[in-house]
């Protein structure tokens, strides 16, 4: 009875491990970057999808060209999401994302840094 305790007591102490899982030999872990994020939040509860397309010109601009502005321009996405700098890409459609602020104060900065990282991923 001691012998079986003791066994059941290794075992579970065993399969407590790591999350990695065994793959034909190799050890493989299932990773999130932060383009696969952003990519969730900009296309569910930030709704920016509704407006930004990532290749053509929508309501608002297109990814493509945010992402190429922004990095021409040095600009801060993450800051213009929080409200704390001007727009740089189409400021005379700004009064349709200002709009949209609501929602993207309510992010973590994580997460908006994660939503700059897909728009940069274009």
């Amino acid at each position: 009875m001691k012998k079986l305790l003791l066994l059941l007591a290794s075992l579970s102490l065993l399969s407590c491990g790591s999350e990695k899982k065994e793959n034909n030999g190799t050890e493989t872990t299932a990773t999130i970057t932060p383009e696969e994020t952003g990519k969730a939040i900009f296309e569910g509860k930030g709704n920016c999808y509704s407006c930004h397309r990532a290749d053509e010109q929508s309501i608002g601009p297109a990814i493509k060209d945010i992402s190429k502005i922004y990095k021409d321009k040095k600009g801060n996405i993450v800051s213009f999401l929080k409200e704390e700098s001007k727009p740089i890409v189409d400021p005379d459609k700004y009064s349709l994302m200002k709009a949209n602020f609501y929602i993207t104060k309510t992010f973590t900065d994580d997460e908006l840094k994660a939503v700059e990282a897909y728009i940069y991923s274009h």
